[in-house]
Formats: structure tokens, sequence, C-alpha cells
């Protein structure tokens, strides 16, 4: 039943259109201002590694910290570009409603790669709200370009995508 609500209701969808707009234009703006300002995710990534998510004495994330060792920290030139336009490409996907779960799957990635590496900020708020749009699948798209995108998608790659945004 909330699952129908969510999924296939055209008032939710407003909602879902709501929420796609803030968070989009928040994505937007963080990615925009990392363009433009500077980013350099070195000392983020640096400080991630010396001072891992502790619990009892251990890394929380032993793998994680591994990871921004070994590869991001000595590929942060790549990262830096990564981090910035992966935030500018979930933005504008969420503004425009196209490919809407898909970047609403990253922003929870990103969110989550956040949050893991120690910053707390907004990102448990950002990952809660944003897996409402996840939830409601294709409908968080209705109101906006997946209303054409998404039955395009299907028809022409013979995919089984729920067709709420076409209710």
């Amino acid at each position: 039943m909330i699952g129908d609500l969510f999924r296939h209701n055209k008032y939710m969808a407003v909602v879902w259109l709501l929420l796609r707009l803030y968070l989009g234009i928040t994505w937007l703006t963080l990615g925009i201002g990392k363009m433009t300002g500077g980013f350099n995710a070195e000392g983020f990534l640096s400080n991630a590694v010396a001072n891992p998510v502790m619990r009892e004495g251990s890394a929380v994330y032993p793998n994680y910290v591994a990871f921004l060792e070994n590869f991001a920290l000595p590929n942060a030139d790549v990262i830096n570009l990564i981090i910035p336009l992966g935030e500018v490409l979930v933005g504008l996907g969420l503004i425009v409603g196209v490919l809407t779960s898909f970047a609403a799957f990253f922003a929870i990635v990103m969110n989550m790669s956040f949050l893991i590496a120690g910053t707390v900020s907004t990102n448990p708020w950002m990952i809660a709200l944003t897996f409402f749009l996840l939830v409601a699948g294709a409908n968080a798209g209705r109101f906006g370009g997946d209303r054409w995108v998404l039955p395009y998608m299907k028809k022409k790659l013979g995919l089984k995508y729920p067709a709420a945004a076409s209710r």
C-alpha cells in the first residue's frame, strides 16, 4: 500500500519533484562551488587516512582507509575532477528528472563515501531524503524528463522498468 503510494500516486510525484529540486539544487551548488573555487581533495583524503573512523582502538572501515591511501591519494588529481563533476551531474539529473533513480543512487554513494571518511555534516540527512527518491522509483521523475526517457529506454533497450512515469 505505501509502496503504491510512493511509486504510483501522482500527488506524491509532486512531493518527489519538490524533494528532487531541493536535493538537486544542493548538489549542483556544491559541485559548481568546487569547480570554480579551486577544489582540492588531497587535504580531506590525507585527513581521512590519518584520522579514520575508530571504535575501541580499531578502524571501523579499514578497507576504505586502504582505498583512500593506496588509490585515492595517489590519484588526487583525478578525484579532484570526479567529485565536482559527479556532484554537478547528480544535481542536474535530479533537477531535470532524467535518470532520477540513477542520480539518487550515486548521490547516496557519494554521501556514504563522505560519511565513511568521517565527515558527518549533512550527509545522513541527505541520504535519508534521497532514499525516498529511490523508493519512489520512476514516480520520482514523473514530472521531469523520466516521463519520456524511461519509456524510450524501455522500448529501445528492452528494459523492464516500472511505468509509473507514464500514468
